[in-house]
């Protein structure tokens, strides 16, 4: 695995932050997918894209805008019609996809240079990300899987859950480390651990 340096490196301050006498509510950290693909169907070629994203990844992608899977390892969602973004923690998944993603069907945009992947997590993590976005966050309205595109200032955003109480967030990597310090600020009155 070719080791990039993080963008978020000078404010990466690794341990218990903020107001965290009572316990901490937010873990924050940098995930480091090996790979991050945009895959982007042409009109007509979205189940084909869909077919293909499972022939590549294993996981079987329902149809639509926003929906998504995440094993742990490997990690798809849909953020607006006929468009995907897919990570995985080894490197190598664009090439894996243009072999199956023919021009016939849609385009394949290799992201991992720059994009850079955050993770929130803790009973609060929901509470924290809506001080930045318009978006429901509770469970019901944004599910398991589910995948979003947003803004925050002009911060370009695309955000998973990944689990109940835990969110991935991809952002450009030349915003990561303002949008890190930004979380960080609004994670603090809930205390937050950084790993």
């Amino acid at each position: 695995m070719v080791e990039r340096q993080s963008p978020l490196e000078p404010e990466f301050h690794v341990g218990s932050h903020g107001n965290f006498e009572h316990g901490v509510e937010i873990i924050l950290t940098e995930t480091r997918p090996g790979s991050i693909v945009q895959l982007a169907a042409w009109p007509g070629e979205e189940k084909k894209l869909i077919s293909g994203i499972r022939t590549v990844t294993g996981l079987a992608l329902p149809d639509g805008a926003g929906g998504g899977l995440s094993d742990g390892v490997k990690s798809v969602f849909g953020f607006a019609p006929g468009k995907f973004t897919v990570a995985d923690e080894a490197e190598g998944l664009a090439a894996a996809f243009a072999r199956v993603v023919t021009p016939a069907i849609g385009t394949v945009t290799d992201l991992s240079h720059g994009r850079t992947a955050i993770r929130i997590a803790g009973p609060k993590a929901e509470w924290v990300l809506a001080k930045f976005f318009a978006i429901d966050f509770a469970l019901p309205a944004f599910p398991v899987g589910a995948g979003r595109s947003t803004t925050h200032h002009d911060v370009f955003a695309q955000i998973q859950r990944t689990s109940a109480d835990q969110f991935d967030i991809y952002v450009f990597r030349s915003f990561a480390r303002s949008f890190w310090k930004a979380l960080c600020h609004a994670s603090e009155e809930v205390g937050y651990e950084v790993q």
